[in-house]
């Protein structure tokens, strides 16, 4: 494998900025230090003015494959992915068939051992009857992200709503229980309310339908759950101000047995958007009224929210151009999350520091990830480099996604991703992609 030395260039790790050089070999970061000269056999890149981050891992993305793949595929979503600096994710079960048994779990790894570019782990999937399938996933909690659980409905029989099921996967799991908290019961006599209006229903009914009510209820019930059995319990996409009283900052994220996370999509847009891009926000939990942004911004910076991630599911152009109702809901956000923080950077909404931490270090600490999330010698270089003098607007030509479609068209970046690397890897850089080395699986420090 290449040897690389990044010269001279601005270390954002650990809440500093410190401008060092850094060695890469053979997969790791090999040594930092504010001058190291190595004579032969080595690729210089000169960072001066530039800054280098963690890798992101995002904790939450739909990449389709088996059985969707026309919508996307793990290689596709991955090189999106790494384009957008990032270099690992966690992929969930609702494919075709949905990932409810170890076999089918292994299937996946499969295929992002052959086709994908970033780092990968997969979440096992339960429903109302296979609790005994999902819980096989204890023996091998160091292999495997999580037990993910839609205690709303998605797609297909993922809805998980018998107590029995749920009070034994939250007592019985020996590994993080990611939740999709959304009230069933109140989302469908809200929809039967709307429909009771006879008019036809709009993308702008959305958070009317799935409001905030649907997701606290879910959310606190959870919550009384993981207390109940002190369960390891990550909430997803937290998209109200409501469920924010539901987390606490008074402790540090290692200690924490309740986490939650923020997606890009719920600090960026807002309500008020519908207008003029309809289906094209209609996501699941839904985004809402501008009070809810503000909110989750707040608790981003304060720490009630731990992580941000983008719930990235991609549907075709033509799925989200059907009528509301039969549209797909979902966004395709992978390849933008970091350069979307990035521009809340250059407006003085958050620091470089924090984005590290929310986008690297805490989803590394919060799942317990081995050797990656930070920038350290002997850790994994999984690694970034940001250009602040590298401006971009987001178009058709240069989404990677297989859809093609992103609902961040048209908006300005003014900061630019340069350099990607996975496992020492330069996957993505100034000349072009170097697709030869595929990801790892990885690997987390469970006891």
């Amino acid at each position: 494998m290449q040897i690389y030395l990044l010269k001279n260039i601005q270390v954002v790790n650990e809440g500093k900025i410190v401008v060092s050089d850094v060695l890469l070999k053979n997969g790791r970061i090999e040594k930092m230090a504010p001058a190291i000269t190595l004579e032969s056999d080595v690729i210089e890149i000169d960072g001066s003015g530039k800054y280098l981050l963690p890798g992101v891992i995002d904790d939450q993305v739909h990449f389709r494959e088996p059985g969707l793949t026309h919508k996307a595929t793990i290689y596709t979503e991955s090189k999106a992915a790494v384009a957008g600096g990032v270099t690992s994710f966690m992929e969930m079960p609702n494919t075709v068939p949905p990932t409810f048994t170890m076999e089918l779990l292994e299937e996946k790894y499969k295929i992002a051992a052959a086709t994908s570019l970033a780092n990968y782990s997969f979440y096992i999937g339960v429903n109302n009857i296979n609790a005994d399938d999902a819980l096989q996933a204890n023996a091998v909690k160091d292999k495997v992200c999580g037990i993910k659980m839609f205690m709303g409905s998605s797609t297909g029989n993922l809805l998980v709503d018998n107590p029995e099921v749920l009070q034994r996967i939250f007592s019985e799991s020996e590994m993080l229980i990611a939740t999709h908290c959304e009230d069933e019961k109140i989302i469908r006599e809200n929809l039967e309310k709307a429909l009771s209006e006879g008019r036809e229903l709009t993308a702008a009914d959305h958070p009317i339908i799935r409001n905030e009510e649907a997701c606290y209820q879910s959310s606190q019930y959870a919550v009384e759950l993981a207390k109940k059995y002190n369960s390891r319990l990550h909430v997803l996409h937290i998209s109200t101000e409501k469920e924010l009283q539901l987390f606490s900052n008074e402790m540090p994220l290692k200690e924490k047995r309740i986490t939650a996370e923020v997606c890009v999509h719920h600090l960026h847009f807002t309500a008020d958007d519908y207008a003029l891009k309809g289906n094209f926000i209609k996501c699941n939990p839904a985004i809402k009224a501008a009070h809810n942004k503000k909110a989750l911004w707040g608790a981003l910076l304060d720490d009630r929210l731990d992580v941000i991630a983008t719930d990235h599911a991609p549907h075709t152009f033509a799925e989200k151009n059907e009528p509301y109702l039969k549209a797909h809901a979902g966004l395709p956000l992978v390849q933008h999350s970091l350069p979307l923080m990035l521009y809340y950077h250059s407006i003085g909404k958050i620091s470089l520091e924090k984005i590290t931490e929310k986008m690297s270090h805490a989803v590394a600490d919060c799942f317990q990830i081995a050797d990656r999330g930070y920038i350290r010698e002997g850790y994994y270089a999984d690694l970034v480099i940001v250009d602040p003098q590298k401006t971009f607007s987001i178009a058709k030509e240069n989404i990677l996604y297989k859809c093609g479609w992103s609902p961040l068209e048209g908006f300005h970046i003014p900061m630019g991703i340069t350099h990607t690397f996975v496992n020492g890897h330069l996957v993505y850089g100034n000349t072009g992609w170097n697709e030869s080395i595929k990801g790892q699986r990885l690997l987390f420090n469970r006891d």
